[in-house]
């Protein structure tokens, strides 16, 4: 069976498709990536934040997308907070708003 990703609301779908085009063409590529290997692929793919948080580490000329996420229940993958990164660290709310979202997904 193959990992399906899902997103924790609809708003969180339309802010990741919304995605400037290349960052976007980063970001379906490793989503697809996942589907099919799960998601466990390391870097330069995905990054682990600690506690089960993950990161999609989509790139384009544009700049660095990311994409939090975590595993629910089963083979499904939930996309929890995506954004634009503009610094070199993620920011802290960014991290909070995905932790905060994590507790109710596993809950």
């Amino acid at each position: 069976m193959k990992w399906k990703i899902t997103f924790f609301n609809e708003k969180i779908e339309a802010q990741t498709l919304k995605f400037p085009s290349g960052i976007l063409a980063n970001f379906l590529h490793i989503a697809e990536m996942i589907e099919e290997l799960g998601p466990n692929l390391g870097k330069p793919y995905v990054g682990a934040l600690g506690s089960g948080l993950y990161e999609i580490r989509a790139k384009g000329k544009e700049g660095i997308g990311r994409s939090m996420y975590c595993v629910a229940k089963g083979k499904e993958i939930v996309i929890l907070h995506s954004f634009i990164k503009k610094t070199q660290k993620t920011p802290k709310k960014e991290l909070e708003l995905a932790k905060k979202r994590m507790k109710e997904v596993l809950k």
